[in-house]
């Protein structure tokens, strides 16, 4: 059996960095970790052969050699993956489907003859025992939670890593907390499951050995979900596994309380860790309640991102607007926390309402529901009726993307941001390609880009007041360049 895993192509959004990593000659971020881990589970004689269509096209060729195609994806890829198994079909693939696009919606993929759901490490074996006599079932779907110290080291042999700019692994699955409008604790559970420290470390070890050194995301719903797991075996293990590999640094997602713990951030940079994402939300006290976001009401949040960034992490926040207690202030009071924070990387979306989540299923009794959810939570777009009027929505929406991300307050926002930053000794670390991104920036954000006098003051700072974060700021005025070039199509 020769199996295609297809991972689908994502829009040019937000995430996927598409503008920022032409300039470093790379074409995606990260490889699918999901069906990299379910390419590990499938039986050792099978063929295999990962297609990232962010990366690479979908042959004829790959088509002929193969059986069968697994396709995996998120909301955000579903026309790609309707194109995908469409062509597959035609083929004469047996399609299988799993992961979160699928589990989350399945009535718009009539075409797929197998629908593995929820969590892999459960529902896999049991397609494949059925599909190896000749009883597979249509739908493979639980609602129990995988033990994921059982879960196989991902086949990262299949992976050109050249094409990526970071690797990712998982530590950890499910978040203790319980938003509204978030699919997670829905799709992974309320409890934090963890791996054990020596297969983490097996899975680094790999990535190590096959020639990766630079930076990993460890893709967890909540890395601080297990504080004590996290202080007394991982990251005391991560700091001494890095004694000799000081380029495999950290991305990773954190709940604002990561502030409330100096111990917790100094081992987390010890251990590699340069930057976080945030679900900020909103600075709108009743808005926060009203979407369960009691974590973050009775704080000074922008104190809180100061002392996270103070102690070496850079904070990547997410904001939304559309909730029922907003009022036009809202957007301001959104633009306001923004730059007093120095959150460089801020993703603000319009609240949409994802299947399966309580926000879902209120507004679905309310009859607020209109339309199917895009999965792009920075198009512009949202499938709820607003209490707000739906026009002062959508203005307001567009006043915080197209201010925040003008050349004058994106660089002024790295300013502020530098001025707060630990800059580690051994955290910058330079290649070729990073070396000529820095010329290419030059062409493209100092000659030809409308911002170029604000990319010129924003070095000219850097060289006099924060050397060493030089490559930094490079770094983050060509994430704004993205933002702005991703923006701009849907303004």
């Amino acid at each position: 059996m020769n199996v295609l895993l297809i991972y689908p192509r994502f829009p040019d959004t937000f995430w996927s960095f598409q503008h920022a990593l032409r300039f470093i000659r790379k074409r995606a971020f990260s490889p699918p970790l999901g069906l990299l881990t379910v390419a590990a589970m499938l039986p050792a004689e099978w063929g295999k052969r990962l297609v990232d269509t962010n990366v690479s096209a979908l042959t004829r060729s790959d088509m002929e050699w193969a059986d069968c195609a697994f396709i995996s994806g998120m909301t955000i890829q579903r026309e790609s993956a309707r194109r995908i198994i469409a062509r597959c079909k035609k083929a004469g693939l047996l399609v299988v489907a799993g992961g979160p696009m699928f589990t989350i919606e399945r009535d718009p993929f009539a075409e797929v003859d197998h629908f593995v759901l929820n969590e892999g490490e459960l529902t896999l074996p049991l397609f494949l025992a059925d599909l190896a006599q000749g009883r597979a079932r249509r739908i493979y779907s639980t609602t129990e939670f995988a033990d994921i110290r059982q879960s196989p080291a991902p086949l990262w042999d299949l992976v050109d890593m050249r094409q990526y700019s970071s690797m990712i692994v998982q530590f950890s699955r499910g978040c203790p907390y319980n938003c509204e409008f978030c699919s997670v604790t829905e799709l992974f559970g309320h409890r934090t499951r963890v791996k054990a420290v020596d297969q983490i470390i097996g899975e680094l070890d790999k990535l190590h050995e096959l020639g990766w050194h630079g930076p990993i995301f460890s893709g967890d719903d909540n890395l601080i979900g297990n504080k004590r797991y996290l202080k007394d075996e991982l990251l005391p293990a991560l700091i001494e596994w890095r004694k000799d590999k000081a380029g495999m640094q950290f991305a990773t997602e954190v709940s604002i309380n990561l502030a409330d713990d100096e111990e917790l951030m100094r081992k987390m940079v010890q251990a590699g860790f340069t930057t976080v994402f945030v679900g900020i939300e909103t600075p709108d006290e009743a808005s926060l309640a009203e979407c369960g976001k009691s974590l973050n009401t009775n704080r000074d949040m922008i104190a809180d991102v100061k002392r996270i960034q103070r102690a070496g992490l850079q904070v990547q926040g997410g904001f939304i607007v559309g909730f029922d207690h907003d009022t036009p202030a809202t957007f301001q009071r959104v633009i306001d926390f923004i730059q007093e924070s120095g959150i460089v990387t801020a993703m603000v979306g319009l609240l949409q309402a994802i299947p399966g989540t309580k926000l879902y299923e209120r507004l679905r009794r309310e009859r607020r529901l209109r339309s199917q959810v895009s999965g792009d939570n920075v198009d512009g777009t949202t499938n709820i009726v607003p209490r707000m009027d739906a026009e002062t929505l959508q203005a307001g929406y567009r006043r915080i993307v197209q201010t925040i991300y003008t050349p004058r307050m994106h660089y002024r926002r790295i300013r502020t941001f530098l001025r707060q930053y630990e800059l580690r000794r051994n955290r910058i670390h330079l290649d070729l390609q990073h070396i000529l991104a820095f010329f290419r920036s030059v062409y493209r954000l100092g000659v030809l880009d409308r911002g170029r006098l604000e990319y010129w003051k924003l070095l000219a700072w850097a060289v006099l007041r924060r050397p060493r974060a030089f490559p930094l700021a490079v770094t983050l005025a060509i994430y704004g360049y993205h933002f702005r070039r991703s923006f701009a199509q849907h303004s």
